[in-house]
Order: structure tokens, then sequence, then C-alpha cells
């Protein structure tokens, strides 16, 4: 797979501060990986270090095989970039917006009204000035800008912020378009929940320093947190037949049976629970989520979120 990112080693001291440390990691064609941790745990020096516009105290960046300080300035248009909050230029209207940074990315404005469409803003807010424009709209517009000339490497800092939720899944899904077709997303955001589904890998980063990086299942396994289960008996069935097993089931009020699974137990368990499906009125699988898996990395690097 060829990297559209390649980082190694990568520092950047300010003055007695490490803002990143020693990091490395590649990227491939086609990957959408999450970029996680708290505010302040080097998140966006690490992306402005990607983008070129500081230069790295150790180690080196390769984005598309060149360095982005340094390379080749064509390399850039091939780059799209969403920051969390976008200073647009309040006066101008949207299309303005749009072909401003289509002449800084010496890209062709032509095709504004497809990425209003895609974005979902409506064609009518076009020529409206960017300060009638709801957040919402704004965050869309900064969208639309990033993706000015198909980008091969798009890099998204808390995209979905101001969206509604039936937006959230939309962009979700144009994103998606874009890395079917073999685009690069680097996407850092606190909203864990809508990255369980959507990411194929997690970097998790803490003052500073890389703490885990791989994909959602892997980093589960690596960090042995419990899988809950929980189903509840039919009437005919003896809930003894359960509480037999090395397994200590919780009966709640309601009848439910319920019980944190080691996770190198857990197919043995749900194949001894499921072995009678009549004995079953319904049954819940609950992994560990981005959520737990985040908390549990940062617990380990002393640091409660």
């Amino acid at each position: 797979m060829t990297s559209t990112i390649c980082l190694k080693n990568v520092s950047k001291l300010y003055k007695d501060v490490h803002a990143i440390e020693d990091i490395s990691f590649s990227l491939g064609e086609g990957e959408l990986v999450a970029l996680v941790g708290h505010n302040g745990a080097g998140k966006t020096t690490l992306i402005k270090a990607i983008l070129g516009l500081i230069r790295p105290t150790g180690g080196t960046v390769r984005v598309l095989g060149e360095d982005p300080v340094f390379g080749n300035l064509s390399v850039r248009k091939d780059v799209g970039y969403l920051p969390e909050s976008v200073p647009f230029h309040l006066a101008l209207t949207g299309r303005e917006i749009l072909s401003f940074y289509a002449r800084l990315k010496r890209v062709p404005m032509n095709d504004w009204q497809d990425l209003f469409d895609l974005v979902g803003l409506a064609k009518s807010a076009a020529d409206r000035p960017v300060r009638t424009y709801s957040k919402g709209m704004r965050q869309r517009l900064g969208l639309a800008q990033a993706l000015l000339g198909e980008p091969r490497l798009l890099l998204l800092d808390e995209p979905t912020s101001g969206l509604d939720p039936a937006l959230r899944r939309s962009f979700y899904d144009l994103i998606l378009q874009f890395k079917r077709k073999g685009t690069t997303v680097l996407l850092s955001s606190h909203a864990l929940s809508e990255l369980e589904e959507r990411a194929e890998r997690v970097i998790i980063v803490n003052r500073g320093r890389k703490i885990a990086d791989g994909s959602l299942d892997e980093l589960r396994r690596i960090a042995c947190l419990p899988t809950h289960i929980r189903f509840k008996p039919s009437a005919n069935a003896a809930v003894e037949t359960w509480s037999r097993g090395s397994v200590k089931w919780l009966q709640r009020t309601d009848q439910f049976l319920e019980a944190d699974i080691d996770h190198r137990e857990k197919i043995a368990v749900i194949s001894a629970v499921t072995s009678d499906p009549d004995a079953l009125t319904s049954m819940t699988i609950i992994e560990p989520t981005l959520d737990d898996v985040y908390a549990h990395f940062l617990q380990g690097q002393g640091r409660k979120p």
C-alpha cells in the first residue's frame, strides 16, 4: 500500500515543552483514521506538521512523498484541510469564498455548484454573505473548500461541529465516498461514538506521544476490556443452568441475567448461552466502546479524561 503520510520520530519542541515527541506512523491510500486525544494532547501540532505549517524540531514528515515545508508546492493541491473553526470573511458570499480558495490551491473553480450540492448547501446560499449563514452552514462551506480539487488527503479537525444528526450522517456518507476513491482521511474528533463504526484505525495521543495505534478490535484486545452480555431466559428455562458455570451471572429484577465476560472467554460463553435458542427470549452483547478504550489507555498513562 502506498503511503500518503509518513511520519518518522517526529518531535516539536517549544522552548522546554514537547508539543509532540517521537511520533511515528504511516497512512495508506484510502484509509480513514481517527486521531484521538484530549485538548492539548498534540493533535493540532501533528496536523500542522503534516500541513507544513510548522517545521518539526526532529524527525521527518512526508506527505505524498514530499516534505510539506520544502517540497513540491503542487502537492498542496492534493491536500484538503478543514480546521475546527473556519475564519471566513463574513462580507464575502459562499461562491466568493470558494473562488478565493480555488485560486489559492490553483484548481479550476467550475464545479462550485456540485460542491454546494455535495455538502448540502442550497443553491440560494451561494450568493448570500457568509454572515447570514448559520454555524452549520459555515461548517458545510468549510467542508466544500476542503474538497476543492478532489484531494488525495483530507485532514479534518472536529468536522461535524455544528451539524445536526441528519447532516452528520450525510457528512460521513460523503467522506466514505472519497475514501472509496482512494482519498486518505485523518479525522480528529471528540465525538468518539461517531467514529466507532467508521474509522478503520484509531491513533491515540497523550502528552505529545502516541500511546495506541490500531483498529478498534485490536485496541480492545490490547486493553483486555470485558464484554458485557445480557440475556433473558424464557419462562420455562431453569436459571440454575447458567448459574452452575464459572461465570457469575447477576439476576436483575426484570429477570435478565448479565455479566462482564473476559475477552478470552467471550466466544465460549456466548456458545454456551445460545446452545439452546428456545431457552432465550432476548440477548444483548455490548463490546467496549471507543470511549472505554480511550479511557483505558489514558488511565494507563496516569491521566483520567
